[in-house]
């Protein structure tokens, strides 16, 4: 299992790439399965922990990610000769290097920073797997999509909610953090936001000055013990995204507590939102408004039933599976 080493596996607090990584390591071990978790090596597993990073570069400005996430790659890679299957969390770069992979590659594609990195997938040596159909490029062939799953003990499920609305993300343009404080603003309910400042100028024009610790409470980057109750306490989780999101951890999150989501209609949100039962899709702050007024009438144990049957990391872990005994048998 090769990480990303941006943060550790699991994440303490942030680290979308590196949470999943360690769902389907710790499902993969839990089941027997013999893995080696090339990860930052302050990472905790139960599987077999090797690497070179001694810590994520996004946690230790003194270490260089271009260098460490070589470094990282290179020594794998070396390793490679003695394992089933190199699954690669870690985009483009291992890519770069596939035909010197002695065993088998599967990548799966956590999202494209641009088409800029396409050369590099056109020319691996590598099996894809899309986290949702709508993030495939026209450009690659696929071997499956498979949805991301979540840890369901550490989301239990809140039937009462409350009445604040929630944003949990990153504060950038590109996750609507601007928006959702008018969402709220005009549906005259408080916004409870968690997340990492992703872009410090955004943050301090145009989010910093509106938090009054009343209506908009800014809490910053919370983990995951922190994470369902938070998510729990909600009436609804905005989520009116700018760009096509890939997938959307925290959507299904917070569907899993029982929270539904009032998301813009764009990347996977259609696929991953069942409209009219763990949430509803927009497409404006207008009718984002209009869905929050009426948000009350879904059912939330319906919510977290459909969201918990779909989003199991059991379920994220058994299709890898499949997708590893197609590549070897």
């Amino acid at each position: 299992m090769l990480g990303p080493i941006a943060w550790r596996t699991p994440p303490r607090h942030y680290g979308p790439w590196e949470l999943v990584t360690s769902l389907i390591t710790e499902g993969l071990a839990a089941r027997g399965v013999d893995v080696t978790l090339f990860a930052t090596l302050d990472s905790i597993t139960k599987a077999t922990l090797d690497g070179v990073a001694p810590a994520g570069y996004e946690e230790n400005d003194e270490i260089d990610g271009r260098v460490w996430e070589a470094l990282h790659v290179g020594h794998a890679l070396a390793r490679s000769g003695e394992f089933d299957i190199v699954h690669n969390h870690l985009d483009w770069l291992p890519l770069a290097f596939s035909r010197l992979c002695a065993a088998p590659m599967v990548t799966t594609i956590h999202g494209f920073s641009g088409a800029n990195i396409l050369p590099a997938y056109r020319r691996a040596r590598s099996h894809f797997v899309s986290i949702s159909d709508s993030d495939r490029s026209p450009d690659l062939d696929y071997l499956a999509t498979v949805h991301h799953g979540i840890d369901l003990d550490g989301l239990p499920v809140h039937l009462s909610g409350g009445e604040d609305l929630i944003l949990f993300g990153r504060i950038h343009p590109d996750k609507g953090t601007d928006l959702a404080i008018e969402i709220a603003r005009r549906a005259g309910r408080r916004l409870v936001m968690c997340g990492i400042v992703q872009d410090r100028g955004f943050f301090e024009e145009l989010i910093e000055p509106r938090i009054d610790g009343d209506r908009v409470v800014y809490l910053g980057s919370v983990g995951p013990d922190e994470r369902g109750t938070i998510l729990g306490s909600g009436l609804a989780l905005l989520h009116p995204i700018r760009f096509a999101e890939p997938f959307g951890l925290s959507v299904v999150e917070s569907m899993a507590c029982g929270t539904p989501v009032v998301a813009y209609r764009k990347g996977s949100m259609p696929e991953v939102v069942d409209e009219g039962v763990t949430g509803r899709l927009v497409t404006d702050v207008d009718e984002a408004v209009a869905a929050v007024e009426r948000i009350g009438e879904l059912d939330r144990a319906a919510c977290a039933r459909r969201a918990r049957e779909r989003f199991s990391a059991d379920r994220m872990v058994e299709d890898y599976l499949t997708i590893y005994r197609k590549i070897v048998s």
